[in-house]
């Protein structure tokens, strides 16, 4: 069964759209700020200078219309770039995942020991979550919970993928003698995460990338800025923190399973376990 994400995509598209006009204002208050400013110094030299006024006027007249021929070229450029951004944050493709089958297989390890000279085979299983059942109220909230269940399944591996590549270039970073060889190999390892995570992380829709904000700290305890500043350094998480608040998420956001996320923190359990 695949659960349709037109919702979430129309979200994102509001979103978008809220960025994008929000940009295009900015914009326009800077280059109304630079054409009133033309307009202050036309003054004041008209004022201060006696004569050549008209040579003065022809001048600024000149300039105003040059630059409103600029202006107009400016925006549609900014509002390309803008809208191009968009697109990169939000890519047409479509995220399917089976929702009739486990994202994490359940393990079985069968094993023995002795104990009095006797061999006694034991098992070991994956844990087996019980509980109670999920109502609704409407059909809204019956798709707010399949969505957080589609959602979790398709973010949840690549968070835990991110805590085995934390903790293996931690430990890598421990047998590096020096300051410049460390800094050289998180270069390549940052290198290395753009060219394999990008493209994974443009498929994903607006909320589930603030989900994997929230599982990655889930899985290291310990927010996604903090991480990028422990590893890369504070001018590194500076700009992805404010990257991300420019489409409305937070590097800096916790976890909080026994809190609001507890129900995301029950999904999360069922999928590790193989049952969802």
């Amino acid at each position: 069964m695949i659960i349709s994400n037109s919702a979430n995509i129309r979200c994102t598209l509001y979103v978008l759209c809220r960025k994008i006009i929000s940009g295009f204002r900015y914009v326009i208050r800077v280059f109304d700020f630079i054409e009133s400013s033309l307009t202050r110094r036309r003054s004041v030299l008209l004022r201060n200078i006696p004569f050549g006024k008209l040579q003065i006027n022809l001048v600024f007249h000149s300039v105003c219309t040059n630059f409103a021929c600029v202006k107009k070229k400016m925006l549609l450029a900014v509002g390309c770039w803008l809208l191009s951004l968009g697109l990169m944050a939000q890519d047409k493709k479509r995220q399917e995942v089976d929702m009739d089958s486990p994202t994490f297989v359940p393990t079985v390890k069968v094993g023995k020991v002795l104990e009095d000279g006797d061999s006694i085979q034991y098992m070991e299983m994956n844990n087996v979550y019980v509980f109670p059942p999920v109502t609704f109220s409407s059909k809204k909230q019956q798709g707010a919970y399949m969505r957080l269940v589609k959602n979790v399944k398709t973010v949840l591996p690549i968070a835990k993928e991110a805590r085995m590549i934390m903790m293996e270039t931690a430990a890598f970073l421990e047998t590096l003698p020096t300051k410049q060889a460390r800094e050289e190999h998180m270069k390549r390892v940052e290198k290395s995460v753009m060219q394999e995570y990008k493209p994974r992380m443009k498929k994903l829709t607006y909320s589930q990338g603030k989900l994997l904000i929230k599982l990655i700290y889930r899985e290291s305890n310990s927010s996604g800025y903090e991480l990028v500043q422990a590893f890369l350094g504070p001018v590194k998480a500076g700009f992805y923190q404010a990257f991300a608040w420019a489409f409305g998420a937070s590097l800096k956001k916790t976890y909080d399973p026994e809190g609001v996320d507890r129900l995301t923190e029950r999904v999360v359990l069922m999928v590790e376990a193989g049952q969802l």
